[in-house]
């Protein structure tokens, strides 16, 4: 096959970031009735109706001591569009590929670096007249990055490449959650989209992978589009009864069939107060390979925390085994009833308690010196538990078998929780909406004669107690969660490896902490003063030093200024019982708002954001000064004040708040995107950002 001269004249071209910007200031949802059609893809004699896809997923990477590279690439296909002449819907599409150097200095000649071949394919499902296809990514790793430009049926598009690292190079990584809207959220007011930000990002240093960490999609909407399941809503306390029958699992399905068409397909999303068109989330997934794990709104919201005679109803458990199954098709291109023990990426855990599968955590090696593994914190979910005892066993000695099997090459791994580990307890507030006083309220609410919302549909508690019941310091998580850190801990100081966990959910962007703190054992107080300096100083040697970097909401709401100064106030330093040399803490960060005024609430700010994570090495402006014997060290901040320890007028201080972390190699720089207005549709961000050492012997 030979190489394609055009593709090889247009290699070096950047991102058209003009059309991307385009897309949003001429998307305006409230003038479309329906998402839009579907594409033609392909050339003229070749074309298809694309319902949804291309869309990349990330499955592995140097493999068995090999430089192997592997994915997946999902095509949905429809056999009922007028526009395009008759075809045998059987006939599979094809995708072709081109691989050379990222880099003009990487490349030898004009087609001596490039290979091309032809990426195998399988018809893996259908339904309702879309036909899924599955192709098959086996590339491999070279000394240098690589870009992959890809063609369907012979047409090349500028969103249809993506980028992999050298056998060398950890790869660059981005990480979301709260893809949507919820459901009675006024979208009027969002005309940017962060995610003409990210292909922004991605232009200017690419995204070797993106991590989503839960509520990729909102299904809320089954409540106002899925009849059986409104019907049932409506008359459920009546003497009505529902049962789960064929009609209502068909209902189901296509409810959630049709939303994942809309959303990952179009961008497209509609709930009770409003719409929206993401036309560049389509264009990101077709260029930036996903691994995923999911939340709750991938469902619906709170499924697994509601009380037991809820979540157990046939109907209720019947939303959560629909929602599975197309989570896995759209999200893991895998289809019902595929063995999934054949496929590595899998860390199959214990069965769960309301949907009928075992819980699915996902591990992947993301190049050189990164492994990621996202725990699935739904399946087995219940309000008094996230995972069993054997399912934490399972991912901690899968962890220890990947570090073991990497002889020392793996120093950074990335455990990806849904709902943040490291965060203010409220339990005082779940305490209040708990309370038997609230009983009289509640009924009132319940009935529709006061107070519209107060209450949730599904089992008459407060609104807003499902999330707190979600969080891993609420009273039915809070044991399991402080032997889950301990853990961490014991694994990070066995391994010599450093432990970041990635988190989203509560719709603000801050960073929780872990850290060695030895000054409040010791009598002597000079000698437990210096003792903790030194920790402070050398934070490459903390084993106990954990970051949960929080970053939320990509597209939904934020909370409003009230929420935000509630955390803070409640922000304190804990100390950790299970392992007494550890305190937990939030880091202050945001000393700047995003239109650069000073700010007072430096730990959480409420607004629409993404993180990612970079290896300095990877930065050429930070690479070149990696050689030099001095180590720079920068405070958490703004990334337009670096907060060099020269410049910080503030002296010491002794509550080891305020830390500066090194600029090495082996560090990760990570950044936190936040929006800076969402009226705009230049979608700009403003950064913040914290170095993350390797962790030294």
């Amino acid at each position: 096959m030979t190489v394609d001269e055009s593709v090889l004249k247009n290699w070096f071209e950047e991102l058209p970031i003009e059309k991307y910007q385009e897309l949003v200031t001429s998307n305006d949802p409230e003038t479309v009735e329906n998402a839009p059609p579907n594409r033609i893809v392909g050339s003229p004699s070749l074309q298809l109706s694309v319902s949804c896809g291309p869309i990349l997923r990330l499955l592995a990477t140097l493999e068995n001591n090999t430089n192997n590279y592997r994915g997946t690439i999902l095509l949905v296909t429809s056999v009922n569009d007028e526009r395009i002449a008759s075809t045998n819907p059987d006939e599979p599409p094809q995708i072709n590929y081109v691989a050379g150097p990222r880099l003009k200095n990487d490349a030898i000649g004009l087609s001596d670096d490039f290979s091309n071949g032809e990426f195998e394919v399988i018809k893996i499902y259908e339904e309702d007249g879309q036909i899924f296809w599955r192709f098959k990514i086996e590339l491999l790793l070279k000394n240098y990055e690589q870009k992959v430009k890809y063609s369907i049926n012979n047409e090349f598009n500028e969103n249809f490449q993506f980028y992999i690292p050298s056998i060398d190079q950890s790869m660059n990584t981005m990480s979301y959650s709260c893809n949507g809207f919820s459901l009675g959220t006024d979208t009027k007011n969002f005309k940017g989209s962060l995610w003409l930000d990210v292909l922004r990002q991605h232009s200017k240093l690419p995204y070797h992978v993106m991590l989503g960490g839960g509520d990729q999609v909102y299904a809320d909407s089954i409540k106002l589009e899925c009849e059986p399941f409104k019907n049932w809503l409506e008359n459920r306390h009546s003497s009505s009864t529902s049962h789960y029958t064929e009609e209502v699992a068909e209902a189901y399905g296509k409810f959630y069939l049709n939303l994942y068409l809309r959303w990952f397909g179009k961008g497209y999303w509609q709930g009770a107060a409003g719409k929206t068109i993401q036309s560049n989330f389509p264009n990101a997934l077709a260029q930036i390979p996903s691994i995923n794990i999911w939340d709750d709104h991938d469902i619906i919201d709170g499924f697994g925390s509601y009380k037991n005679k809820t979540m157990a109803h046939e109907m209720f458990k019947g939303v959560g085994s629909s929602a599975f199954k197309y989570y896995m098709l759209f999200q893991h291109h895998t289809p019902p009833g595929e063995d999934l023990s054949s496929e590595p990426q899998w860390v199959i855990g214990e069965k769960g308690s309301y949907i009928d599968k075992n819980s699915l955590s996902s591990y992947c090696r993301l190049g050189k010196s990164i492994a990621f593994i996202g725990f699935d914190c739904r399946i087995e979910r219940t309000k008094y538990k996230v995972n069993s005892k054997k399912t934490y066993e399972i991912l901690l000695n899968r962890m220890q078998k990947e570090v073991t099997n990497s002889n020392g090459d793996i120093k950074h791994f990335y455990v990806m929780l849904g709902v943040p580990i490291a965060y203010p307890r409220l339990v005082w507030v779940e305490a209040i909406m708990s309370s038997k006083l609230l009983a009289p309220l509640k009924y009132l609410a319940q009935k529709g004669y006061i107070a519209k919302g107060l209450v949730n549909e599904f089992d008459g508690a407060i609104e807003l107690l499902d999330d707190l019941n979600d969080h891993w310091c609420a009273v039915g998580h809070k044991h399991e969660r402080n032997n889950l850190m301990a853990e961490f801990f014991a694994f990070s100081a066995k391994n010599n490896v450093r432990i970041t966990i990635l988190s989203g959910d509560v719709h603000l962007c801050c960073i929780g902490r872990f850290k060695s703190n030895i000054s409040r054992l010791h009598v002597n107080h000079e000698k437990h003063h210096n003792l903790n300096e030194q920790i402070l100083n050398e934070s490459d040697k903390d084993p106990n030093l954990i970051f949960n970097l929080i970053s939320s909401a990509m597209t939904n709401a934020a909370p409003p200024d009230g929420m935000a100064t509630l955390l803070n106030k409640r922000n304190k330093i804990h100390h950790f019982r299970h392992l007494r040399y550890v305190d937990e803490d939030m880091v202050p960060i945001f000393y700047n708002d995003t239109n650069g005024e000073p700010r007072d609430n430096v730990t959480f700010l409420n607004k629409r954001n993404y993180s990612d994570l970079i290896p300095v090495e990877n930065i050429p402006q930070l690479a070149e000064s990696l050689s030099n014997d001095s180590v720079e060290r920068v405070y958490p901040g703004p990334s337009k004040d670096l907060r060099k320890v020269g410049n910080l007028k503030q002296e010491y201080d002794s509550s080891g708040l305020n830390v500066s972390y090194p600029i090495q190699k082996g560090s990760l720089l990570t950044r936190l995107h936040v929006e800076v207005d969402s009226v705009k549709p230049e979608s700009e961000t403003y950064e913040y950002q914290l170095y993350i050492p390797s962790l030294s012997k």
